[in-house]
């Protein structure tokens, strides 16, 4: 076998000095190749052709099984270079320069980019993409992950509780060792450790009226991972008044919903559905009726992919939909919500 490799590295040195082209020297050590394989497969056992250049065939096989796959790789490398380097016509010129795309972060998107229904451009649209979330607990913690995961460009995150050994069960994104610190804080770290090519926005405090125009105004989409009625109602009331839609999810016990609120785009707003809080103890809070730990990562990361819908333009984003998922029967169901006319908040939007 080392015979044949040094023929080969004179072959290639020889091709070298003449200047012939790459494809033409790794043509004569293809032909090379398939000279010696041939040899094995022709000749009997034993024959000194054979010995001398690695006894058995299936070396040379397993060689040309792995050469094989080193070219289709960097073939499709290639491939997903040059299908996410989107020009500016392509779209939104008067954005300024499409961001470029690094050869780390083709590898790690590559998953995406392979995707008929984002591709190239859906990767950087959700590169420049830009997207609040209210809350780092239960449903923030799953959904901020995903989406840093998922190269979302600029990411804020809206939270004044601090980590407590409690919230562990579930809210994942939070360590042991961060017990005590700001919630915002602790997510941050953690997603600009699993991706240093987004930017996170840590708002460490209570979302109130007198900031929540100002803020929405800089996103282009809101998820609600909040669990109290009075912030929901903020929230939507912001986001139809920003005209983004707004995708908000809740748990209960062994139970979660979800939807897409976009009276935009004839949606009904989360004011439709519920047009009053009901009473406190027919909506305990999870620490009083308590909640099983993975339901929050289903529902926090069904919040993601529709939020990753949302930016791409890819599939049907649950506009118009509920979603409830039933963990403890393994059942899930949709049913059809409407908007209200008489809405409060969206019936003359």
């Amino acid at each position: 076998m080392v015979l044949v490799l040094l023929l080969a590295a004179v072959l290639w040195g020889i091709g070298h000095l003449m200047g012939a082209p790459k494809s033409a020297r790794a043509s004569m050590i293809g032909l090379l190749y398939v000279a010696v394989l041939a040899l094995h497969l022709v000749l009997p056992d034993g024959h000194p052709l054979r010995m001398a250049t690695g006894e058995s065939p299936a070396l040379w096989l397993i060689v040309g099984g792995f050469a094989i796959i080193s070219f289709a790789y960097r073939q499709v490398l290639r491939r997903l270079r040059s299908r996410a380097e989107v020009t500016k016509q392509e779209k939104g010129q008067a954005n300024g320069p499409a961001p470029l795309f690094s050869e780390t972060e083709l590898n790690r998107y590559a998953r995406h980019i392979v995707l008929r229904e984002i591709g190239g451009p859906g990767q950087k649209q959700l590169k420049e993409a830009r997207v609040l979330i209210i809350g780092a607990g239960g449903l923030g913690a799953p959904a901020l992950q995903y989406l840093a995961a998922a190269g979302v460009g600029t990411i804020g995150v809206v939270d004044d509780d601090l980590v407590e050994n409690a919230n562990l069960q579930r809210q994942v994104i939070h360590k042991d060792a961060s017990i005590g610190t700001p919630k915002v804080f602790s997510a941050q770290g953690e997603m600009q450790a699993q991706n240093p090519f987004v930017t996170v926005r840590p708002y460490h405090r209570r979302l109130t009226a007198d900031i929540a125009a100002e803020l929405f105004a800089e996103y282009d989409l809101v998820l609600d991972g909040t669990d109290n009625f009075q912030t929901r109602y903020l929230v939507n009331e912001t986001a139809v008044a920003a005209g983004i839609p707004l995708v908000s999810g809740a748990l209960s016990q062994w139970e979660g919903q979800l939807s897409v609120f976009d009276p935009g785009r004839d949606a009904p707003c989360y004011r439709c559905i519920f047009d009053e809080a009901p009473a406190p103890e027919l909506a305990p809070s999870c620490a009083e009726a308590g909640v099983i730990g993975p339901l929050p990562g289903v529902i926090g990361s069904m919040m993601a992919v529709e939020a990753i819908k949302l930016i791409t333009g890819a599939g049907t984003p649950l506009r118009g939909q509920m979603l409830i998922y039933d963990a403890l029967y393994g059942e899930s169901r949709q049913i059809v919500v409407k908007r209200r006319p008489d809405c409060p908040v969206c019936g003359h939007a």
